[in-house]
């Protein structure tokens, strides 16, 4: 494995979705950190770990695992700007640091890729439907957590599957489907071996879960909806 620690934070391994099984059972097995930005004690799934890579550079820690001290900061740029600005950081970890230009980006990016990189084993272990009669099929018997839009999808497409859904929800009185449009139907094929994908379903479960985590993460940073989207109002209710 490549000792690049953007590289570890963008291979979701097996074990991430057998930990969030466990976490599933056993509860939310979330602890508190303490922001730098503001003092808040927080629980860590509403923050971003970051470290320091061996030249004294500030690193982001999506996955919680690289070595050394950490210093937690809410997710969102608000945030890692008032962290950046107040000299924050510097002030955990007792040294003057090197915050890179464009951190918040970074951090959007690889909460990204991560994201892609679940939704990838979610397919191998049979987590997930994709293409819209799948996805269009399982609406109609099962609750669905998330639906995954490719951003440059139809509207057409997103409303059948949105108006089914949430129709069948609230008929099983469980949440609406929560929605994600950040990724293209390219992305998304290319992270599940396919041409392209426009359309993909995660059904309530630990998958689910762990998908969730991030994507509150990147309301963040960004829209998880695009408002360009001709139904975002439809979307976002």
């Amino acid at each position: 494995m490549s000792s690049d620690p953007h590289i570890l934070e963008v291979e979701p391994h097996a074990e991430a979705l057998r930990a969030a099984d466990a976490d599933h059972r056993a509860g939310d097995g979330h602890k508190e950190r303490r922001d730098v930005a503001t003092g808040e004690v927080r629980p860590d799934h509403e923050m971003i770990r970051m470290v320091l890579s061996p030249d004294n550079v500030l690193t982001p820690d999506i996955a919680n695992k690289l070595p050394g001290r950490g210093a937690w900061v809410r997710a969102d740029r608000a945030s890692i700007e008032a962290a950046r600005k107040s000299g924050a950081f510097s002030r955990s970890f007792k040294r003057k640091v090197s915050v890179p230009d464009g951190l918040s980006d970074q951090v959007a990016d690889l909460l990204k890729r991560r994201a892609l990189g679940l939704i990838s084993m979610g397919l191998k272990g049979g987590r997930i439907s994709l293409g819209f009669d799948q996805v269009r099929g399982l609406s109609r018997t099962d609750p669905i957590a998330w639906r995954i839009e490719a951003k440059d999808g139809s509207a057409d497409g997103r409303s059948k599957i949105r108006v089914l859904a949430k129709a069948v929800a609230r008929e099983l009185e469980c949440p609406l489907p929560r929605v994600v449009g950040l990724f293209t139907a390219e992305e998304l094929g290319q992270a599940l071996g396919r041409g392209s994908v426009v359309h993909i379903a995660i059904p309530r479960g630990p998958l689910a879960k762990s998908f969730g985590e991030l994507m509150d993460k990147l309301a963040g940073f960004e829209p998880l909806i695009p408002a360009e989207w001709p139904d975002h109002e439809h979307e976002t209710r």
